[in-house]
């Protein structure tokens, strides 16, 4: 008799695709900056199902409140009954227990540097779910390695992420709209006939194309665990969405993934026999 029929499930699907991911954030032990990362580590396991941040009024009320709010986690409050308690801790072990038996998630990723949840790594693990660690430096070495997997974060992370997402998010704002709008009223007042001919042709020539760093980081990230060093077209763009749902190439200038894939030097297109494309780091050589 089979104690643990999820077991074969979960192994029978590498790449994550369908496989429910629940990602369990102790708010109490980590910085708000790290959620980021984590739901880009948690995305490459499969569709992250549940999103829940626990801690007590102090940390949930001030600086993770923005944090939960807009990576839409939901946040679980558990005042302190005695001081020293952390009531948190043991909501967030019994309702990972809780989405294990009743089959609402198959992979947990928890988000924390806490040893105590080793043995809670341990049990799921036991029970047939893969288990990773999202931590800092401190994350100690019994947690580490109860888990399948470890995820270390840093503040330069956070400072890199910050720094690039104004870059990668620029394009899908549409700013020369509004200045083709201001020039095209002043062009309206003293040569009305060329205004009405000219920008159509324009704007549909000065569509310009955008390599966010992103791509290059997903595609890195999933072929790590691939013995191919590939992955294919499909995949990555289901990687993308789960990691940004609003992600869409034609928000950078592109008529697709394909075509955008093909415009970075650092990624390299296959055609398989089938005609599924699929694509890897590109060798660099020294000049």
């Amino acid at each position: 008799m089979n104690n643990h029929p999820r077991a074969t499930a979960i192994q029978e699907s590498p790449n994550g695709n369908d496989v429910p991911v629940a990602v369990l954030v102790d708010c109490d032990n980590v910085p708000p900056e790290i959620l980021p990362y984590a739901l880009r580590m948690a995305a490459q396991f499969g569709r992250v199902a549940l999103r829940r941040g626990y801690g007590n009024h102090a940390t949930l009320a001030n600086r993770w409140q923005e944090a939960l709010v807009r990576l839409a986690f939901t946040p679980h409050l558990q005042y302190q009954y005695a001081s020293g308690k952390n009531t948190a801790d043991i909501a967030l072990a019994l309702d990972a227990l809780e989405a294990m038996f009743d089959h609402r998630a198959e992979t947990f990723c928890l988000v924390t540097s806490d040893s105590d949840f080793a043995y809670l790594c341990r049990k799921l693990r036991e029970r047939g779910a893969r288990v990773c660690i999202v931590g800092e430096a401190k994350t100690p070495e019994a947690l580490r390695n109860a888990s399948d997997q470890f995820f270390e974060w840093s503040p330069a992370e956070a400072d890199a992420e910050a720094a690039s997402d104004s870059a990668e998010k620029s394009p899908a704002k549409k700013e020369p709209t509004t200045k083709r709008k201001s020039a095209k009223a002043e062009q309206g007042k003293e040569a009305p006939k060329e205004a009405v001919k000219e920008p159509p042709k324009e704007s549909s020539k000065s569509t310009t194309k955008h390599r966010p760093r992103f791509v290059v980081e997903a595609v890195s990230l999933l072929v790590s665990e691939s013995s191919e060093g590939r992955v294919g077209l499909g995949p990555l763009g289901q990687y993308l969405k789960r990691t940004d749902p609003a992600f869409a190439p034609k928000n950078y200038g592109h008529s697709g993934l394909l075509d955008m894939v093909k415009t970075y030097d650092l990624l390299e297109l296959h055609k398989e026999a089938g005609g599924n494309w699929t694509v890897g780091l590109a060798d660099v050589k020294a000049g």
